[in-house]
C-alpha cells in the first residue's frame, strides 16, 4: 500500500519552495495534478494542473470523481479520486499540496496508515505577513483572507505527522527535515 502526502500551511510559509525541493532530490515521488476551473496563467506548469471549464468540473464532482474538492476565489479545485487510489495501490508515495478544506475530507475517506500530513510552519502571522507583502502587491482584503485561513490552518499543527519548521534564513534546515521525513515515508511503504 502506498502513501498520500499532503503538503499544507499558511500563505507565505514556503510550500512552494519546499515541494521544488523534494521534486529536484526525489524523484521516486509522483505528484498529482490539481484538476480547476481557473484560467491558465501564461507560463503555468501543465503538469500541476488539468484546467477544465466549470461544466466539466460540476460534472465530474456529481459523478463522484473526487477525492476532495473546494472552492476558491470562484474557482474550483480537485483531486482526481481514480488517481489517488490507484497509484496507493500500486505502492507508489505521492505527495500533494492542499489546502486545509480539502485535507479535512481526505481525512474522512482515507486510512492514517494510507496518509502523511506535512505542515509547513513559517512563525508567526505578523512573519508570514511580512513574507507575503514582500513578494508581491495585495489588498488589505486579501491579507485578511489569508489572516483568516492562516488562523484555521494553525490547528493543524498540532495533528500532523510532519511539522517543518520554514523559518526566515533556515531553508537548508526546513529541506533537511524534510528529506528526513520522506526518506522515513519513502522506507515505510519499501
Amino acid at each position: 500500500m502506498g502513501k498520500l502526502i499532503l503538503v499544507i500551511g499558511p500563505t507565505g510559509s514556503g510550500k512552494s519552495v519546499l515541494i521544488s525541493y523534494i521534486k529536484e532530490n526525489f524523484p521516486q515521488i509522483s505528484y498529482l495534478a490539481s484538476y480547476t476551473t481557473r484560467e491558465k496563467r501564461p507560463g503555468a506548469e501543465n503538469s500541476a494542473y488539468q484546467f477544465l471549464s466549470v461544466e466539466e468540473f460540476e460534472h465530474m464532482k456529481e459523478a463522484g470523481e473526487f477525492l476532495e474538492w473546494a472552492q476558491f476565489g470562484g474557482n474550483y479545485y480537485g483531486t482526481s479520486k481514480q488517481e489517488v487510489t490507484s497509484a496507493l495501490s500500486a505502492g507508489k508515495v505521492v505527495l500533494k499540496e492542499m489546502e486545509v478544506q480539502g485535507v479535512r475530507q481526505i481525512q474522512e475517506i482515507l486510512t492514517p496508515e494510507q496518509l502523511v500530513i506535512m505542515y509547513i510552519d513559517a512563525g508567526s502571522w505578523e512573519e508570514l505577513e511580512r513574507r507575503v507583502r514582500a513578494r508581491a502587491p495585495i489588498t488589505e482584503e486579501e491579507l485578511e483572507k489569508r489572516k483568516h485561513r492562516y488562523e484555521d490552518e494553525v490547528p493543524f499543527k498540532q495533528t500532523a505527522d510532519y511539522v517543518i519548521q520554514n523559518l526566515p534564513g533556515e531553508l537548508e534546515k526546513a529541506q533537511e527535515q524534510i528529506r528526513k521525513a520522506l526518506e522515513e515515508v519513502i522506507h515505510s511503504v519499501s
